[in-house]
């Protein structure tokens, strides 16, 4: 497959040009890379309007997932952002039903865009949210107004997959979009047989290519079904460009167009024969005493308080011996995988080096359905203060109180802040929150 905008710039690298045009770098060696960062000069296209070389790329990649692909340089919040806004446009006071895991992007878009969230629950941890096909039409029959989508998390943090083909069932069967953020799931494309969301039914979804793929950080993927409504591609430009910046990286962008030729040469094989080698390191991990979470092929989470350690605790003896995970808290610790990483025996060797402890027995605590005061937007957009945790009881969360990873708010702003609330927060360590002022 062709790399259109990696042979452009390559060309242009390799020219004596004189560089009057942005970056201020000018193209000059400072840390190696400067060469091949460029903007939208002649012949390099424009993302936002693309007709030339971005649009081959693009076109390239929709062939690979089956569907109207399209580039972001801003990770998958840009394309949350995006699908929120067409799938909401042209109605009036939207409402989306939503799995509570939601990333914290699905709360600000609901800030910008001024759609109201009725939550979708489960008895899960605060990470995950196991919605089933029946919760999902419970929840329209439920609605005092029909919704305009569902979203959903699939796979989340932790590597727990939904059932997409039967939630997706439920909402057409009801006329209601499916968005799914599948962030963590771009390789599901090229299983055997797909699990990918728009092969299973979603109308569009997110992927970023930068967390199972081989693309620079940032490099992502707003994907819409062939059989969704034709306005969704007609306008997914435009949708994109409302939230992002009109400077995009050429890096990746020439990464992302790398990725398309990656692809298409063996990489079913190849992921196929990994995932039976990690599936047998699953197995290992199993017989030495440890405890897995979830169902997603590429990721191993270990519920470490049952071997006898808490996560973080666990991730520094990783570390100590160069083996960086993806995320630990007091309960699990995360480790993604991809085929470039072929050394699967260190990782089996340094954890069934440790020996299994006594299961610790403090819980998680407990999730408490809250109390909406106020409307997301109007949280967001309000005075706030910062206060500490101890003292932000019976308070309205102004803005959301937690980081990335893995970005899942304990609590939704315009919700009251109970002392549970608070429990929550100080076990995670958040130690400050905003509240209205």
């Amino acid at each position: 497959m062709k790399t259109p905008i990696v042979d452009f710039v390559k060309r242009y690298a390799e020219m004596e040009t004189l560089r009057l045009h942005m970056p201020g770098h000018k193209g000059e060696n400072l840390t190696g890379f400067e060469k091949y960062d460029i903007t939208e000069i002649n012949g390099a296209d424009s993302l936002y309007d693309a007709v030339g070389i971005i649009r081959e790329s693009e076109e390239n990649a929709s062939r690979l997932f089956g569907c109207n692909t399209f580039y972001s340089t801003e990770g998958s919040s840009l394309c949350i952002r995006a699908m929120l806004y067409l799938a909401i446009a042209g109605k009036e006071n939207p409402t989306i039903l939503a799995g509570r895991n939601a990333h914290k992007t699905f709360i600000t878009a609901s800030a910008l865009l001024g759609f109201d969230i009725e939550w979708l629950y489960s008895d899960d941890n605060y990470l995950s949210c196991y919605i089933t096909p029946k919760d999902v039409e419970n929840a329209i029959n439920n609605a005092e107004n029909k919704p305009s989508a569902v979203y959903v998390t699939s796979p989340d943090y932790l590597g727990n997959m939904l059932d997409i083909k039967g939630i997706s069932k439920v909402c057409k069967k009801y006329g209601v979009l499916l968005l799914v953020d599948n962030a963590h799931g771009a390789y599901l494309k090229f299983l055997t047989p797909s699990l990918h969301p728009i092969d299973m039914g979603a109308d569009m979804c997110c992927d970023s290519a930068h967390k199972t793929l081989p693309a620079l950080t940032g490099g992502a993927y707003l994907h819409i079904s062939e059989s969704a409504d034709g306005y969704f591609k007609v306008c997914a430009k435009e949708a994109l460009s409302l939230f992002g910046s009109t400077s995009p990286s050429y890096l990746i962008l020439q990464s992302l167009d790398f990725v398309n030729k990656y692809l298409s040469e063996g990489y079913e094989k190849k992921l196929s024969e990994y995932v039976k080698k990690l599936s047998e390191l699953k197995k290992i991990l199993l017989e030495n005493g440890y405890s897995l979470l979830g169902n997603e092929p590429l990721k191993i989470t270990l519920d470490t308080k049952k071997y006898g350690y808490k996560g973080t605790e666990l991730a520094k003896l990783l570390e100590s011996q160069k083996l960086y995970p993806e995320f630990a808290d007091n309960d699990f610790l995360v480790l993604m995988f991809t085929p470039e990483i072929s050394d699967l025996e260190r990782v089996k060797n340094v954890l069934c080096s440790l020996q299994k402890k006594a299961e610790i027995k403090e819980g998680i605590p407990v999730f408490e359905k809250p109390s909406e005061v106020i409307s997301v937007r109007n949280a967001m957009l309000s005075r706030k203060v910062l206060l500490p945790i101890e003292k932000a009881e019976n308070r309205i969360l102004a803005s959301p109180s937690v980081g990335c990873p893995p970005a899942v708010p304990i609590a939704v702003c315009g919700e009251r802040i109970t002392r549970n609330v608070i429990n929550a927060f100080e076990y995670y360590g958040i130690e400050k929150c905003f509240v209205i002022e």
